[in-house]
C-alpha cells in the first residue's frame, strides 16, 4: 500500500491455526468468517514493512523458525519472514527500526538469534515499557534466547511509555489489555492513515462479536476498551487498517449501514 511517500507492505512469517475457543468458552455453532465449517481458521503471523524517507521500519518480528502448540489443536508455525523480506529486496542490515506491538512469542521471534545477537543489527527496537517489565523482567512467558537478547547491551532498545513518534509518519499509540504495554502503530501521510492494530484486534469478526476476548488478553476489560477505540478510529475518513492475524493481511475499514457497523476489506 502506498500512502503519500510512505510504503506499507504486509508480509507473513507463517500460520496461526485458530479455533473459536481462542476467543470464547461458549460453543460456536455457526462461526463467522474467518472460520470454516469445521471451525478452523488459517490465519497469518503478520508483520509489516514501512518505508518512510531513509527509514525502514519493521512492525513485529514474527515467531521465528519455530512451531508452538496451543490448546484445542491450535498452533503457531513460523519461519518465513526472512524469505519475505528478501523477496522484497530488504536485507536484515537495511532495517533501521523494529516496532514490537507487544512481546508475545509470535511478534519477537526474529529479533534475536539463538546466540542472543540481534538479527537486525542496525535496528532500534521499540516496545511498550510495561511489556518489558512483564516479559523481560517479570513473569511473562518468553523464550530464553529472546530474553537474553533483550538483556544484552548490544541491542538498541527503546521502551515506550505512552504515545510517541518513532519515525517520520510512524507513531505508536498505547492500546493496553492484550498485554500490559500493547502498542498500535499509526502510519500517516497527509490526511490518510493506516492503523496496524497488532493483536489488540485479532480478527475482524470482533467488530460484530465485541464480547470475544483472546485467551491471551491479560486484562480483558482494558482490551475491550482498546478495541472499541480502534474500531472508532478505523471508521474515520481516510483511515484503513489491519491486524497481525487478519485474513490475508488485507487492509480494510469500518463502514456503517442501516445503523450497523461493518468491516469492509
Amino acid at each position: 500500500m502506498r500512502l503519500g511517500e510512505i510504503d506499507v507492505v504486509p508480509m507473513s512469517d507463517g500460520t496461526f491455526v485458530a479455533r473459536p475457543s481462542y476467543f470464547t468458552r461458549e460453543p460456536v455453532h455457526d462461526p463467522p468468517e474467518p472460520f470454516d465449517a469445521s471451525g478452523v481458521a488459517w490465519l497469518p503471523i503478520g508483520c509489516f514493512l514501512v518505508r518512510t524517507g531513509e527509514r525502514v521500519v519493521l512492525i513485529d518480528a514474527g515467531l521465528g523458525p519455530a512451531r508452538t502448540a496451543l490448546p484445542d489443536g491450535m498452533a503457531l508455525v513460523g519461519g518465513q519472514l526472512p524469505v519475505a523480506l528478501q523477496a522484497g529486496g530488504t536485507h536484515p542490515g537495511d532495517v533501521t527500526d523494529v516496532v514490537c506491538t507487544h512481546l508475545h512469542a509470535d511478534h519477537v521471534g526474529w529479533l534475536f538469534g539463538h546466540d542472543g545477537r540481534p538479527v537486525f543489527p542496525a535496528a532500534t527496537v521499540w516496545f511498550g515499557a510495561a511489556d518489558g517489565a512483564w516479559f523481560v523482567d517479570g513473569d511473562g512467558e518468553m523464550a530464553e534466547h529472546v530474553r537474553a537478547g533483550f538483556r544484552a547491551t548490544s541491542a538498541d532498545l527503546r521502551p515506550v511509555d505512552g504515545d510517541r513518534a518513532v519515525a517520520p509518519g510512524v507513531d505508536v499509540v498505547a492500546t493496553p489489555g492484550h498485554t500490559p504495554g500493547h502498542l498500535a502503530v499509526v502510519v500517516s501521510s497527509g490526511g490518510d492513515r493506516v492503523i496496524l492494530a497488532g493483536d489488540a484486534i485479532t480478527v475482524p469478526a470482533q467488530l460484530t462479536e465485541p464480547a470475544w476476548h483472546s485467551f491471551g488478553d491479560v486484562d480483558p476489560e482494558r482490551a475491550e476498551r482498546s478495541r472499541a477505540w480502534l474500531w472508532t478510529e478505523l471508521e474515520r475518513p481516510g483511515t484503513v487498517g489491519a491486524g497481525a492475524h487478519f485474513p490475508g493481511l488485507r487492509f480494510g475499514r469500518v463502514t456503517s449501514r442501516d445503523g450497523r457497523r461493518l468491516w469492509s476489506a
